[in-house]
């Protein structure tokens, strides 16, 4: 039950930017020193990371039990600011992706190629640790929190593991190819690094892409939305949940309902149900958006009704 966006919330996306922050300027440090481009192109990712989370939250304004009142005007704010912001992050995203690109298919063509330093290698596996334990973190208490965001910082973490693996064989392989004296393993440095320049165009072109076309609708798991339907039974008036989905959109999630009453009880009665189950679910839940009411005749059915009942009986077969 979530009454006001809580500072928990904000304290844990924070860490995440202060982590792929400080973890960029590290690994950039470390691969700069070092002579590895696979670990500066790892840290280009990470920069990329924050930059991406800022461009979401930016955007955002203060909440406050005042703002609730007005949020179709807040989210028309942050349609407006959000893609202008976006849009700016994804560029220097491409264009830091290009410049990896670049730089390792320069250091491929001119074929003078040293071993990284050993330093390149332990910075990159303690990027992966303290990584790995930040997303940990925010996994679980957005999971817990049941909005579904939790499932978009698997999908970007799963694709910045996949960036340190790639720089990890780089180095590990060019380390060994300097130790042995076997030049072509020289190569896998800079190959990793064109492979991480690649990692990092994606990720700008797919902010891009979410900020000129929106994000795409995307709907929660079941048990998501378990919470949603709880509140909504506890609604006087409401006989049972028919029919709940919830589409994730940004920052907020858009709800389709459909409820049953009693039907015996007038239209009018039946809209101020629907009307406070929705002011129920956007109250407690403050990434509600939209909801959408559909309020249906509820109908037991057989064997609930006899076989035998006229069609013009109007004698009710539900009390209330």
């Amino acid at each position: 039950m979530y009454d006001k966006q809580s500072p928990p919330s904000d304290r844990v996306v924070w860490t995440g930017i202060a982590g792929d922050l400080a973890l960029a300027v590290a690994k950039g440090t470390i691969g700069y020193v070092s002579g590895s481009k696979a670990l500066i192109g790892d840290a280009l990712y990470s920069g990329s990371d924050a930059a991406a989370k800022l461009a979401e939250i930016l955007p955002l304004p203060w909440r406050t039990v005042r703002d609730q009142k007005n949020r179709a005007t807040q989210r028309n704010q942050e349609s407006n600011k959000g893609p202008f912001i976006a849009i700016l992050f994804s560029v220097f995203i491409l264009m830091g992706g290009l410049q990896i690109a670049f730089s390792a298919i320069r250091d491929l063509t001119r074929g003078h190629l040293s071993a990284p330093e050993q330093t390149a290698l332990v910075a990159v596996l303690i990027s992966i640790v303290v990584k790995e334990a930040i997303f940990q973190y925010q996994y679980r208490h957005f999971k817990k929190k049941g909005d579904g965001s939790h499932a978009a910082y698997a999908d970007n973490h799963r694709f910045s593991l996949y960036t340190s693996i790639t720089v990890v064989v780089g180095i590990s392989l060019a380390m060994a190819g300097g130790s042995l004296n076997w030049h072509p393993l020289l190569y896998m440095d800079p190959i990793a690094a064109l492979l991480t320049g690649c990692f990092i165009i994606r990720k700008g072109f797919s902010l891009i892409t979410a900020s000129v076309y929106g994000k795409k609708l995307q709907e929660l798991p079941s048990e998501e939305a378990a919470n949603f339907i709880e509140t909504v039974q506890r609604v006087h008036g409401v006989i049972r949940v028919e029919y709940l989905q919830a589409l994730e959109q940004g920052s907020y999630v858009n709800l389709q309902v459909k409820i049953s009453v009693n039907p015996r009880i007038t239209v009018m009665e039946a809209q101020d149900i629907s009307e406070c189950a929705r002011k129920l679910l956007q109250h407690r839940f403050v990434h509600v958006g939209e909801v959408h009411m559909d309020v249906v005749p509820y109908d037991p059915g057989y064997p609930y009704k006899s076989n035998h009942e006229l069609v013009d009986n109007e004698i009710p077969t539900l009390l209330q």
